[in-house]
């Protein structure tokens, strides 16, 4: 009697585990832990060879993927929050998520992608040569999220095409040293940046730093007409545009290049080789820190108090419109605000082809935007930092243990894993 019910309860065991096929990542507000982190559990199930599913605005944008013990260990180790469900409960899920009349979808996710970061990372001596860090590198480091550095030289080697996504980190195109002459051209790190970059021009067969980062921005365009996803934050954002639209005039003043700028450079600025922007006017003036009219920022007459510092994310059709639905999913539609050096797009220079993904309406002035350009997409997101809104160079970078639930952060991981997505839904 007593081995029947050993057998009895061994069958059940291993019954309620076949039923327990699916593990779901909730994603709302109320029952996940680590949000971050989150994405990072569904990268390495598609790492392993496992397609997963993004259930669009289904709980915060939950992620659904099969069940297996290993699966399950990875997602205690990392303290992410998930739920066992039978397939019987997830066909369920599935029928109320394609049900016509709800705002939802099941988009697969069928392979990781290959991810770089262009940065210069170390000077030639190994050490880290710029006094501020980057969101985007401290949320895959935080994520667990695996990605390569690459610089100037890589990018016009041809080495992008071997990645599918490449996050800009906070260059200056525009080739003016991020504009920070006027408070830090006395400053060692200033001044071996300036050596390093005109010594890496030179290295590539250019004259000036200006015609390197242009000729870096054009081959970065190329990637996203090919087929590539490119990402940008902060000053990266504003001076890419630029250098496309400068080129073949001279904008950097004599404090940057050694010699004058081109009197007429504002004319002879074309805003059809831009990705975002139109319109705008180049900010010339080596001691104001700002590089154009784009920025929303105090030089141009911001008046947004910390306080009232917030954007709202659109609320797009899961159906009809996934590509704008999946980069905004998120636990809340407000977000808040966070300067940098690019901190908010004025709306009148954006153009009319753009996709506002997050705005602050009353200020007239967008912090997300996300376009396709060829078979790629770009997304540009202002500001610096999203869990310090006033981030100084050299401050200490932010601790993602301390903001695992950030909705900021989150929705730069929307844009890593939106390649993964299906191929039909990745039109726009």
């Amino acid at each position: 009697m007593r081995r029947s019910l050993i057998i009895f309860a061994f069958l059940g065991i291993v019954a309620s585990q076949l039923k327990a096929s699916v593990i779901l990542l909730p994603m709302d507000e109320t029952h996940q832990r680590n949000h971050l982190k989150a994405y990072g559990i569904t990268y390495w199930v598609l790492s392993q060879g496992v397609e997963a599913y993004w259930l669009l605005n289904y709980r915060g944008g939950s992620f659904a993927f099969v069940y297996t013990p290993a699966f399950e260990k990875e997602c205690k180790t990392r303290d992410v929050s998930y739920e066992v469900i039978a397939d019987a409960q997830f066909a369920a899920i599935e029928n109320e998520i394609l049900n016509p009349e709800v705002n939802m979808d099941k988009i697969k996710l069928e392979k990781p992608p290959k991810i770089a970061v262009y940065t210069p990372a170390k000077d030639e001596k190994g050490q880290d040569i710029q006094p501020w860090d980057d969101a985007v590198t401290m949320v895959l480091t935080y994520a667990e999220i695996p990605y390569d550095v690459l610089y100037d030289t890589e990018v016009l080697q041809g080495k992008l095409a071997e990645y599918d996504w490449v996050h800009l980190h906070h260059e200056d195109f525009a080739g003016m040293f991020g504009k920070f002459y006027a408070n830090y051209s006395g400053q060692p790190w200033y001044r071996e940046h300036v050596r390093m970059m005109e010594n890496l021009a030179r290295q590539n067969g250019f004259d000036k730093v200006s015609q390197l980062k242009l000729a870096v921005a054009q081959k970065i365009r190329d990637f996203v007409l090919g087929g590539g996803f490119m990402f940008a934050m902060c000053s990266a954002t504003d001076t890419y545009d630029i250098a496309l639209a400068a080129a073949g005039t001279d904008i950097c003043a004599s404090q940057f290049d050694g010699d004058p700028i081109d009197p007429a450079c504002q004319s002879k600025l074309d805003y059809s080789k831009t990705f975002a922007f139109e319109r705008f006017q180049v900010i010339t003036d080596p001691m104001t820190y700002e590089h154009s009219t784009i920025d929303n920022s105090e030089v141009s007459g911001r008046h947004v108090s910390p306080e009232q510092d917030y954007f709202t994310l659109f609320d797009f059709s899961a159906k009809w419109d996934p590509v704008p639905t999946m980069l905004n999913q998120c636990h809340t539609r407000t977000i808040k605000g966070f300067m940098g050096q690019a901190t908010a797009f004025q709306k009148k220079y954006i153009k009319s082809n753009v996709l506002i993904l997050g705005e602050n309406k009353p200020a007239s002035e967008t912090r997300y935007i996300h376009g396709a350009q060829g078979m790629g997409f770009w997304t540009f997101y202002s500001g610096h930092d999203p869990e310090d809104y006033r981030h100084y160079v050299g401050d200490p970078p932010t601790d993602l243990a301390l903001h695992p639930n950030s909705p900021g952060f989150r929705l730069i991981l929307n844009n890593i894993l939106f390649p993964a997505a299906k191929k039909k839904h990745q039109k726009t």
